[in-house]
C-alpha cells in the first residue's frame, strides 16, 4: 500500500469551500434563514441559492419556503444526512491532518 492510499477520499460537494460553510454552519443549528447564512458566509443571493440548490438536490439540506409576518422567509435544515455527510468530512479532513502531520515528523528525521 502506497503514502497515497492512504489519503482519504473527499467528497467534492462538500468541499467546495462555500458549500463546506453552509453545511459547518447548519450542523451547529437545527434551522437557519437564508438572511442569516447570507450575512454570515458574505455570499450574494444568487451565489447561496445556488450552492443550497445543489446541496438540496444531493438530499443534504431541505429549504422550506414560508411568510413570517406577511414577509417570505426562507429557512434551511441539515437532513439527516447532511448532519451524517458533513461529520464524516470532518473526519477525512482530519484524517489528512494527522497524516500529513505523520509525514512531517518522518521527512525530518535523516
Amino acid at each position: 500500500m502506497s503514502a497515497a492510499d492512504d489519503i482519504p477520499d473527499l467528497d467534492r460537494l462538500i468541499h467546495e469551500p462555500n458549500r463546506l460553510a453552509i453545511l459547518t454552519v447548519l450542523s451547529s443549528t437545527r434551522t437557519a434563514d437564508f438572511v442569516f447564512l447570507q450575512r454570515t458566509l458574505k455570499l450574494t443571493n444568487g451565489n447561496l441559492s445556488s450552492h443550497l440548490t445543489k446541496l438540496e438536490a444531493a438530499g443534504l439540506v431541505t429549504v422550506v419556503k414560508s411568510f413570517v409576518r406577511k414577509k417570505p422567509n426562507t429557512s434551511i435544515a441539515l437532513t439527516d444526512l447532511g448532519r451524517t455527510r458533513i461529520r464524516d468530512h470532518w473526519q477525512q479532513l482530519d484524517r489528512l491532518k494527522a497524516l500529513a502531520g505523520t509525514h512531517e515528523s518522518s521527512a525530518g528525521r535523516t
